[in-house]
């Protein structure tokens, strides 16, 4: 027993050790990179406040610099970080996708000690960093998908959750998918609700032709296959030498069985289990599947080391700072650490249900 307050007592000092030695250097030694991704942010928001188009329709590919794919609404949420002066806009806003994090972790509805150690494994891993060094949204999507899960009994605030994420970035919109199966309609409703505001007050300061330049835009770069730095299994594939044609069947048979695996549990699991997966299939689901959005899958593993089952942290130290930056993991470890993500969970449900 002593040994085991031992651990729980060192637990947080190990974790915010991580997070000052791993993370920090990572941050400090960004140099331009730092805030690559809130470039783009701040340079739509900025578009907006001279009356110019939020979307550039010649982009051919995703990943380019100030280039802007997310929902139009999104813009709102950047525009007061971007009127800021240059010199601290970046740094404000990394830091207050690092307190997103914080506040997604502190949300988690589990045990002290595995949030501890959501931190601890959040600092190790390579997703965590690149995302706040990138000024990604990632933490972001984090804090709602957790606060989702803690209401996940409470239709307006789940369904509030559901719709800023998609207001974030769309894939969250799958949580949807989930939420039908369930017939949960006042979720759905509530859902509906937020977006079609945010919708109309995106419209009305942007103008109607906005929605089609997004379209647009997402037409252009929604390519799972053959983008650039692209960690799809259809992409992986295409790295590996596959032909397009085969690799886009992979994609394709990898999209049907991750849209099985939301329904059967849905149907079959219990409520946060389905949950859990159809958040972390709206990443996967993605067309273009970036190294960072694995941050998420430190949702399932709080789910599983709630339930004792330490071999979880393998998922996200498989991807740890330390083995990517020596280049000692394949591309291919991305899919992989998704695809038990998706299915453990479920899986552990079902062996041992509550």
């Amino acid at each position: 027993m002593a040994d085991r307050r031992n651990g729980a007592a060192w637990l947080p000092i190990a974790a915010l050790a991580s997070l000052l030695f791993v993370v920090g250097p990572i941050l400090l030694s960004a140099g331009t990179t730092l805030g690559f991704d809130y470039g783009a942010y701040a340079a739509a928001a900025l578009r907006l406040v001279h009356g110019q188009p939020l979307y550039d329709t010649s982009v051919g590919v995703s990943g380019g610099f100030l280039f802007f794919y997310y929902p139009p609404p999104f813009v709102l949420l950047a525009l007061p970080f971007a009127l800021l002066p240059a010199s601290i806009s970046t740094v404000v806003w990394i830091g207050a996708m690092a307190a997103a994090f914080f506040a997604g972790v502190i949300l988690l509805p589990v045990r002290r000690d595995v949030r501890w150690a959501i931190v601890l494994l959040g600092g190790l891993s390579w997703p965590l960093a690149y995302s706040l060094k990138l000024g990604q949204v990632g933490p972001l999507l984090f804090l709602l998908f957790a606060a989702g899960w803690r209401w996940l009994d409470r239709p307006g605030r789940l369904g509030t959750t559901i719709a800023l994420g998609t207001i974030i970035k769309i894939q969250p919109a799958v949580v949807l998918v989930w939420a039908a199966l369930v017939r949960r309609w006042r979720t759905i409703g509530v859902a509906a609700l937020v977006l079609l505001a945010a919708a109309l007050v995106a419209t009305l300061l942007t103008g109607v032709s906005t929605w089609a330049d997004y379209v647009e835009v997402l037409r252009r770069v929604s390519a799972p296959v053959t983008t650039p730095h692209d960690f799809t299994p259809g992409a992986i594939a295409f790295q590996l030498g596959a032909p397009e044609a085969l690799a886009t069947a992979v994609q394709l048979g990898v999209t049907v069985a991750v849209l099985v695996a939301i329904a059967w549990t849905a149907l079959r699991s219990p409520a946060e289990v389905g949950f859990l997966t159809a958040a972390t299939a709206s990443q996967l689901l993605s067309p273009v599947l970036w190294d960072h959005y694995a941050m998420l899958l430190l949702l399932p593993v709080a789910w599983l080391l709630e339930r004792r089952r330490w071999w979880a942290v393998l998922i996200p130290l498989a991807t740890a700072t330390p083995i990517v930056l020596l280049g000692i993991v394949p591309a291919a470890i991305y899919p992989i650490v998704f695809g038990i993500g998706l299915v453990a969970p479920p899986l552990v449900a079902a062996r041992n249900p509550e």
